[in-house]
């Protein structure tokens, strides 16, 4: 069954306001991503605990952590950015999630990223092996310039690593993009759907530059992604992150009139195509 979630960062930088926003939706998990303004791996321990018990009050749960590991260049130091993992490690068993979101990193200035393949699977390899023993997967999103942009690439790194402790997060707007193709069912997500463990709902058109559409109307044919997923009898989530306003490297902005529009077209979807779904 799938399960929806938001990045609720995209309707009000509030937290408070993300969590009665969802509430009044009755949408009852979150991608924890900004909070405040502040990126989830950026909080003091005695904000985090406040971000807990605010959490516990409303009744959200965390789907996965929204961290922005593997969003730096290769030649950024990499123990920094370990460590930045480890603590990722730790908000995952702290918000009770097994999901950390990730990115595969961008190539050095003036370097294309697929030059680094070998660099980027030793990297990975790194994270799976703080991970062993553990619950916790990491699920890399498809995200434009770093490594895993395109499907081949997404396929190689899976392969390679051969672990199920790594999987796909799969983001259609992404795919749209990044590769500017109507074809994306065909070319991104029947090649990558044994991979993929979470879904990210953001539809886009091909001609759009800074934002996405209402899920649906746009090129990422969500539609027949859903259809898919309740052929597969699909466990997992489906995080609204419809950047329907602005879509940026680091978020997106949509609003809560627009946010409600895109949480109603998923549930619509879902329907239309008997994909079971709970809040």
């Amino acid at each position: 069954m799938a399960l929806l979630s938001a990045f609720a960062d995209e309707v009000t930088d509030d937290f408070i306001g993300q969590l009665e926003f969802l509430n009044s939706e009755n949408v009852k998990f979150i991608e924890i991503r900004f909070v405040n303004k502040k990126n989830i791996l950026d909080l003091t321990s005695p904000e985090l605990c406040e971000v807990k018990s605010m959490l516990d009050a409303h009744g959200i749960g965390v789907s996965a952590i929204g961290s922005p590991i593997g969003k730096i260049s290769l030649d950024a130091p990499f123990q920094q950015h370990l460590d930045k993992f480890n603590h990722a490690m730790d908000l995952a068993l702290y918000f009770g999630t097994s999901l950390i979101r990730i990115f595969s990193y961008f190539g050095p200035e003036g370097k294309r990223i697929d030059e680094y393949r070998d660099v980027v699977i030793e990297r990975m390899k790194t994270k799976l092996d703080r991970i062993k023993n553990t619950r916790i997967i990491l699920t890399i999103e498809n995200s434009p310039g770093t490594y895993c942009d395109s499907t081949e690439n997404c396929v190689d790194v899976m392969q390679a690593l051969n672990s199920p402790q790594c999987r796909i997060a799969y983001d259609p707007g992404n795919c749209i993009w990044g590769n500017k193709s109507r074809r994306i069912h065909e070319s991104c997500w029947l090649p990558m759907k044994s991979y993929v463990n979470h879904i990210h709902v953001k539809d886009w058109k091909v001609d759009s530059e800074h934002a996405g559409s209402i899920p649906g109307k746009g090129d990422g044919q969500i539609k027949e992604l859903f259809s898919d997923l309740a052929n597969m009898r699909y466990n997992g989530f489906l995080t609204l992150e419809p950047h329907l306003k602005y879509g940026g490297q680091f978020g997106g902005e949509t609003g809560p009139e627009l946010f409600s529009l895109a949480i109603a077209a998923t549930r619509g979807l879902c329907q239309e195509v008997n994909l079971p779904y709970e809040n």
